[in-house]
Parts: structure tokens; C-alpha cells; sequence
């Protein structure tokens, strides 16, 4: 392929490294160029030199918001805010012409989507529509810092080259994907510089404190959240990008001090085998351009190492399986302003350069291969169609009516990313079960957007690669723990699609028997019970638990009523009156799609009945704390904190570490250890742990905070030994292999099956007794001894893999091993999980496993529980 070098050594002649040029806006944008002096400059906007300090989000989203007032080039929308209610913002820049025209030109973009219409476009008329996404992890900032040099840039430069570059292209730039984590980085960085540079990596402008700012405001990776879209960063973003479906989106990070550069592509065996092999032709021609920029200004890089185009929940993997381009960008970092690294210093200017030279060298690619990625996004939708209608599995049908908002949740994903979900038109008879038209959906295959679908609903078991950057797998169904099955040609008929989905929208339950003058009852089933117990319990109203099943007669007939059915009585209140109660009662049926029952008797049909001091228990509103600081998982943390804060609307204490021993703990029920290092803590935090659960107090305990929780003698547990990486064919055993070999024996992300006790406090709502886990850790309980089989209610089966990648060794090592066990230390109790049941927010079928031991961990009995002291 012939490279347009001459453009290059037209506008990247010359890179001034000494800030004393004077004919030139700023020392890293090109020279021997006119720009429009109408057309504010960036330092003469913020005061510095982008480089010199790091630009916070709103004198950023104010600049920008000033060049498109002065450019006829550029268009500034607020497309969303952030949990701080920062503005997420996206400029449109192309040519004066095309801005006149922009919603036809994008009507006929895109088209190129639909199989219908996009073999009659003039794709040689049309522009490239390119997506520049920077720095979507906080504590990567250069390309945020570049976006405003590269606005300029694009909005000031008089020049017939990029005159042309305009007219042929349609520039969507989100200047900053998470600015809630870059201001507090700018913040931390900002405020430890020191006026001489200092490039020493132990200086403290260098190492920001816990939990830095990779992450959004609950401290999750939103790099990850693409395809999950949980949070309001990812989900404006998503429907901006169906909005427009770009050809290009060119993704600007960061990565250690000890490297140089990166750019797509990534490691050939590292490709999520759905995505059409033409896409990474095209990465390979559009990496000759950015070649050619970095070896301009003698900038080392690598290609084709560590990164991959795996999973869909990246930036630069998500437009992939749409028939877009993603390419991956990561800059050596200097974690501040000036640092010291392998590769020598890095100036925080130096990183702003390559982001900027990358940014152009990705618009100009873009439009030379304009014809060429037009053709391609035509191309993956016409074959989607094709391969759609070849596909063993015509569809996936869902459904749960015993909780609507989890299936809701998981059609508010799909609706997102522009999957067809429709009501299932008749009832129907599967291997899995039967699916009820009342409360089940159908996922037809033939549709724009099968390969995305297949991708997130797909078992995989096999792969090419045996190591994984992040998860090797994500099963949406697995993950919600629904009722689904697959369709096959002989299963499936058109016939079975009923009115289609527009929008998701939330469920309702209902209250059936209108007020009660005895119980009221509802079951442990919907994703929001634990909202609609604690929303009883924080006015004053006193509950219950039953801990076995019963029938009893509702206004609807005979119900059955399974474990964990919450009992509030109405004569056992006194800090609410019957009015009241029934309008909580009708507040949990409208907000949590809970369906209440108004019962006018104790007694029931079959079962206990609702005075059994033996099986229904009365409940204590949980206090929680979160043990956080310095060597806890943030992410495992935050995952716990948005569970309670946003989803159970429950008040949860995040306390670090080493006010432990300082706190009254006493105010807690539970206290949750998330994965993490523990060993900082002192013998005084760990003597005030210890009391406390001795006391009576519950701890939840994660991965290795179940470990230090054996450790400390809170728990009996043992281990079983990690696996040999030492390969059985000794020529594999090479100085080169060491790192594959212990890659290949990673948990990195997949989903496993346990067996689950469902007459078990843990196991309560839970409606089958087999469970999807996500497991990417390796640590893994010894099974006790029979005698204390009763405190394990969750272990994995004999055949656990579900989906995703583990070593034919440690699936051994897996086999038949506690999920869960639980402990008595005194009178508190100690509940071990090996596993994280809240993993980035989406996997919603394990969430309740950890409600359970908030709500019922007081009430499992300690004669079920094995004693560790």
C-alpha cells in the first residue's frame, strides 16, 4: 500500500521541544501553517501550554464550547453527565458544507447498516464518519489534554489539505469519556507539582492515592462497560454511537511508564472469532499511518503484542462486531507532568504529541481508505444477514415471571445496543422448559445487529488463545441467571414474534387483597426484594423471614409460598399505623415490581403457619461497612458500594482500613471484606476485627479477604495448592514460554455452575438449584469433612464450565469445591465466598447471593455452621 508520507512531512515538519517558537499557537501543533487568528488558541485560553498543567473537564468542555461559537467547522453538543453531573460532551467538526446538511449525511450513513438499502448508496459521494474516544481511564489524561490541540487544530488550520480532510470526513470527538476520574486526577497531579520538574517515579505527584482515578465515581472501569452499559457515561455514549455508527473509532489511552507505544493490531490469536477477518485488513493499512507520524518524530512503538479485540466491552472492540473499525492507542505514561521510565523521561507534552499525531494520522487514513471502510460496514451487514440465516440457532427466548425487572434489565442492554427484542406471540415447549407468552421474549438471529447479539448471548468453550486480557466470556442469560433456550430451525417460526420492543420499560408488581387487618407477604424472588425489605425496615416496620414453604388462600387462590418469603404482620407494629404500612405496601408493588399479598389469617393450608416460632424469624435491619483503602480491590469495593447506594437504595459506611481499630464497630451488623492485600493491617485492626465478630457480628468475606479471614483463625477452611505451570511436553519448557505457560493456567473470566441449597438463608429466591458463577481468581476451598457439609450451601458441580476459558488442570482442581462456607467464631459468623457475586454490575443472578448474607446472614444457624475457634 502507498502511503501519503508527503502529507505527513507537510504538517508534522517540525516539533519545536524547547517552547520558545513564536509563529506557531502551541509547540506541538505542525508548523509552516496558516491558522485563523478569529480562533482562540489554547493558551491563550487556559494560560499554559496544554502539557505544562493538566486541564480540568470544565475548562475543557468551555473551551471547546468556545471554538465551536467561533468555527463554522465545529458543532459542540452535551450529550449526558456523569454521576458528579459533569457534562459529557461530543463535537461535530467537518466542512462548513457538510454541517449544512449533517442530518441527510447522516440518514445516508447510516443506511450502509441496512442490508435493505445500502447496495443502492453512492458510497463514493459519501464522507467517512471517524470517532475519536479519549481517555476513557482518568489517570490517562494525554489524550483528553490533546483533544483540545486537536479541536484547535481542526477548527483554525488553513490548509488545503486538511480542507480536504473535511470535506471527506465527519469528525465525532469525545474529548473526554470519563471526566469524573480525569478531574481528580488533574486535581492529585495539579496540586503535587513541583516548580522545578521532578522526574523521580517515587515522587508523590507520581502515586495518587486509593483508589486513583482510573475509574468513574463508583470506582468501576468503564473501559469494560461498553456492552454492559450500567452506568450513564456508557450509556449515552452507546446511543450516540448508534446514533451515527461510525466506520472508525480510534480509541486514546495510556499505559505504564515502562513502555513506549502502541497502535493496532493486536495479537492475531487474541480476536474474538465472530469478528470478519476484512476488519483487521483494514487495521493493518490504517497502522501504516501511524507508523509513518511516530517514526516522524522518532517515536518508538510495538504492534501485534499483549492487546487484543476480545471483548465487546472495549472500545476498540465494540465497534467491531458492527462492522466498524476500533483501533487501540496506548502512550507511555508520565503519570503526572515529567517522570522517569525504562525507555527514558517522559514529558506529559510528549504523550499530548502522539496523541495528537495519532489523532490526525487516524483522520487521514480514515479518509483515504474512505471507500474501503464504506464498503466494509456495507459488506458485515449484508453478510450478517447470510450468516444469521445459516445459524443452527434461529433464537433465544427468555423469561422469568417471577422477577420482570431482572428480565427488564437485561432487555434495557439489548435495547441500548439496537438488538430486536420482541414479546413472544404463543406459548412453546423447549428442552429447557416452557415459555409463557405473558412473561417471556424471542431474540430472532436474523436481524442487523446478529453477530453483537450472538456475541453477548454465545457458550464458548474453545478458543485459540489461551491467554486473556480481561474475561473470555460474558453469557448475558448465564449472567442474569433467566430461564432461556435456544431456538432451532425446527423450534423457531415467525409466528412466535409478538410486538416488538420500542423501550424497555420498568415493571409494576401488584398489591393483591388491598389492605390487610393481618400479614402482608411477599416473596424473595424479584432483583428488587432486598429494596422492598429494607424499605420496611428503614420506616420502623418489624419482619420476618419464613424459613420454610407454605400455602396459604390469597385473593388470587391457593399460593404456594416458597423459602425466604417475607411476613410483615400488621399487629406487631408500633412505629407505623395500618394506613401506613399499606402505603409502603403499595410503594414496594409500584417501585421494587414486587407482587404483595394481603392475607386475612395465620393459618394456613399447608405448611407452617405464620406464628411458627420456629420458622419465621424476625429480622434486623442490616448496618454495613465496607472495609476500602490502600490494598483493597476498588473495583470489588465499588461494585458492593453502587449495589447498595444505587440499586438497593441501602446507606453503606466505606471505611478504610486503618480507622478499624479506632471506629465503634459495634454500630455494624456486617462488615464486608472484598478482595484484597491485607497484610497492612495491624495487629489493633486486627484485633478489632476479631472482638467484633466474636461479638455477634457477620462478616462477609471475598476471595483473598476469605483467605486472610483462615489466616486470622476466623475460619476453618484450607486451600487447595494452585496448579503446576510447568508443561508435561518438556520442549515447552522454555526462558520464552515461562509467560504463556502461566497465562495458560489463569482464571482470567468464565463462568462456572455450582449447585446451590435453596432451603439455605443464602440460597433464598433462588428458583433452580443449579447457579452460574463468574470465577477470575484461583483460589479454591478444600471441601470439609462430611460432618460439615451443611456449611457449604453452594459448591461447584462436577462438570462446572459453562462458558470461557480455564486449563484442563484447574477445571480439575475446581471440581465439587466450596463457593461458600460458612464459619462460627463466638457468636458471630463468617461467611466465605471464593467468588465476587456483584462483578461489574451486570451479573445480576448472583447479586441476591450477596443480599442474602446482609439480610439472613444473622438468622443461618449456628448449628449449620462449623466452628473455626
Amino acid at each position: 500500500m502507498k502511503i501519503n508520507i508527503l502529507f505527513f512531512s507537510a504538517i508534522l515538519v517540525f516539533f519545536t521541544a524547547t517552547l520558545k517558537a513564536e509563529d506557531i499557537p502551541c509547540p506541538i501543533l505542525p508548523e509552516h501553517i496558516r491558522y485563523n487568528p478569529e480562533i482562540t488558541t489554547p493558551q491563550e485560553f487556559f494560560g499554559f501550554y496544554p502539557g505544562d498543567w493538566h486541564i480540568r473537564h470544565d475548562m475543557l468542555v468551555a473551551y471547546l464550547r468556545l471554538i465551536s461559537e467561533q468555527s463554522d467547522r465545529v458543532r459542540f453538543e452535551e450529550y449526558g453527565k456523569t454521576y458528579q453531573l459533569r457534562s459529557l460532551v461530543l463535537l461535530t467538526i467537518t466542512s462548513p458544507e457538510n454541517h449544512k446538511n449533517l442530518d441527510s449525511l447522516r440518514v445516508q450513513h447510516i443506511k450502509l447498516a441496512d442490508p435493505d438499502a445500502s447496495e443502492n448508496l453512492d458510497i463514493s459521494a459519501m464522507p467517512v464518519v471517524t470517532w475519536l474516544a479519549y481517555s476513557i481511564h482518568g489517570r490517562e489524561p494525554s489524550g483528553t489534554n490533546a483533544s483540545a490541540l486537536v479541536a484547535y487544530y481542526l477548527a483554525s488550520a488553513d490548509d488545503d489539505k486538511i480542507e480536504d480532510l473535511l470535506e471527506h470526513s465527519i469528525i465525532l470527538m469525545d474529548p473526554s469519556l470519563n471526566p469524573d476520574g480525569h478531574d481528580r486526577f488533574a486535581t492529585w497531579v495539579n496540586n503535587n507539582q513541583s516548580h522545578i520538574r521532578h522526574s523521580d517515579a517515587n515522587h508523590r505527584e507520581h502515586w495518587q492515592a486509593w483508589p486513583g482515578s482510573r475509574t468513574n465515581h463508583y470506582w468501576f472501569d468503564l473501559n469494560r462497560d461498553w456492552k454492559l452499559v450500567q452506568h450513564p457515561e456508557s450509556r449515552y455514549r452507546v446511543r450516540q454511537f448508534q446514533k451515527w455508527k461510525p466506520n472508525v473509532l480510534g480509541d486514546y489511552h495510556e499505559m505504564g511508564p515502562n513502555n513506549t507505544h502502541y497502535f493496532s493490531p493486536g495479537v492475531p490469536s487474541s480476536i474474538y472469532p465472530l469478528i470478519p477477518d476484512r476488519a483487521e485488513e483494514l487495521i493493518n493499512k490504517l497502522a501504516q499511518f501511524h507508523a509513518a507520524a511516530l517514526d516522524d518524530v522518532e517515536q518508538l512503538y510495538w504492534t501485534e503484542e499483549r492487546f487484543g479485540s476480545f471483548n465487546p466491552g472495549m472500545g476498540s472492540t465494540y465497534p467491531q462486531f458492527q462492522g466498524s473499525i476500533g483501533i487501540l492507542f496506548e502512550q507511555a505514561s508520565s503519570r503526572g507532568h515529567f517522570r522517569e521510565g525504562r525507555y527514558g523521561e517522559i514529558l506529559f507534552r510528549d504523550a499530548i504529541r502522539n496523541q495528537f499525531l495519532t489523532s490526525l494520522s487516524l483522520l487521514e487514513g480514515s479518509v483515504e481508505h474512505r471507500i474501503s471502510l464504506h464498503e466494509h460496514k456495507r459488506d458485515f451487514y449484508l453478510d450478517t444477514r447470510q450468516k444469521a440465516s445459516g445459524d443452527e440457532i434461529r433464537a433465544f427466548v427468555l423469561g422469568d415471571p417471577k422477577d420482570p425487572a431482572k428480565v427488564y434489565h437485561l432487555l434495557d442492554i439489548l435495547h441500548h445496543h439496537e438488538i430486536k427484542a420482541y414479546r413472544l406471540a404463543s406459548d412453546i415447549e423447549t428442552d429447557e422448559g416452557r415459555f409463557s407468552s405473558e412473561s417471556s421474549w424471542i431474540i430472532p438471529a436474523d436481524q442487523p445487529k446478529y453477530l453483537l447479539m450472538k456475541g453477548l448471548f454465545e457458550t464458548r468453550t474453545e478458543f485459540r488463545d489461551s491467554l486473556f486480557y480481561d474475561a473470555s466470556t460474558w453469557t448475558l442469560p448465564l449472567a442474569f441467571d433467566i430461564h432461556h433456550a435456544e431456538l432451532n430451525a425446527r423450534q423457531f417460526s415467525e409466528t412466535l414474534l409478538g410486538e416488538m420492543m420500542t423501550e424497555p420499560v420498568f415493571p409494576k408488581g401488584n398489591l393483591y387483597g388491598g389492605q390487610s387487618e393481618y400479614a402482608y407477604l411477599f416473596e424473595w424472588h424479584g432483583y428488587y426484594a432486598p429494596r422492598a425489605l429494607y424499605r420496611l425496615q428503614q420506616e420502623g416496620v418489624v419482619t420476618m423471614v419464613a424459613k420454610k414453604t407454605f400455602v396459604t388462600t390469597t385473593t388470587e387462590g391457593e399460593k404456594h409460598f416458597d423459602y425466604g418469603t417475607i411476613v410483615v404482620s400488621t399487629g406487631m407494629q408500633e412505629k407505623v399505623d395500618h394506613q401506613q404500612l399499606y402505603e409502603i405496601m403499595q410503594t414496594i408493588s409500584d417501585k421494587d415490581a414486587i407482587d404483595v399479598y394481603s392475607v386475612p389469617t395465620g393459618l394456613t393450608q399447608e405448611g407452617i403457619d405464620l406464628g411458627s416460632s420456629s420458622h419465621v424469624i424476625p429480622l434486623e435491619k442490616p448496618t454495613i461497612l465496607v472495609v476500602t483503602g490502600r490494598g483493597m480491590n476498588a473495583y470489588e469495593a465499588g461494585e458492593v458500594w453502587h449495589l447498595l447506594d444505587r440499586r438497593y437504595e441501602m446507606p453503606v459506611t466505606m471505611m478504610d482500613w486503618n480507622r478499624l481499630n479506632n471506629a465503634d464497630l459495634s454500630r455494624y451488623s456486617t462488615i464486608v471484606l472484598v478482595d484484597g492485600n491485607y497484610n497492612n493491617l495491624s495487629n489493633a485492626h486486627v484485633n478489632a476485627l476479631v472482638e467484633w465478630v466474636r461479638d455477634g457480628g457477620v462478616l462477609v468475606a471475598q476471595k483473598r479477604g476469605a483467605r486472610w479471614a483462615v489466616n486470622q483463625g476466623l475460619h476453618p477452611a484450607t486451600f487447595k495448592d494452585n496448579v503446576s505451570v510447568i508443561s508435561s511436553d518438556r520442549d515447552r519448557n522454555t526462558y520464552l514460554n515461562q509467560t504463556l505457560l502461566e497465562g495458560a493456567q489463569r482464571i482470567g473470566g468464565s463462568i462456572f455452575q455450582a449447585a446451590i441449597d435453596r432451603t439455605h438463608p443464602l440460597g433464598y429466591g433462588f428458583q433452580n438449584e443449579r447457579l452460574a458463577l463468574y470465577r477470575n481468581s484461583e483460589m479454591v476451598f478444600e471441601l470439609p469433612e462430611p460432618e460439615h457439609v451443611f456449611a457449604v450451601p453452594i459448591q461447584y458441580t462436577e462438570e462446572p464450565l459453562l462458558s470461557g476459558y480455564v486449563s484442563e488442570k484447574q477445571l480439575d482442581r475446581l471440581k465439587g469445591t466450596p463457593v461458600v462456607y460458612n464459619s462460627r467464631v463466638g457468636s458471630g459468623r463468617v461467611i466465605a465466598m471464593t467468588d465476587n457475586p456483584n462483578f461489574r454490575a451486570y451479573w445480576y443472578g448472583t447479586n441476591k447471593l450477596f443480599a442474602n448474607a446482609l439480610f439472613f446472614g444473622p438468622v443461618i444457624n449456628t448449628s449449620s455452621l462449623q466452628r473455626a475457634q
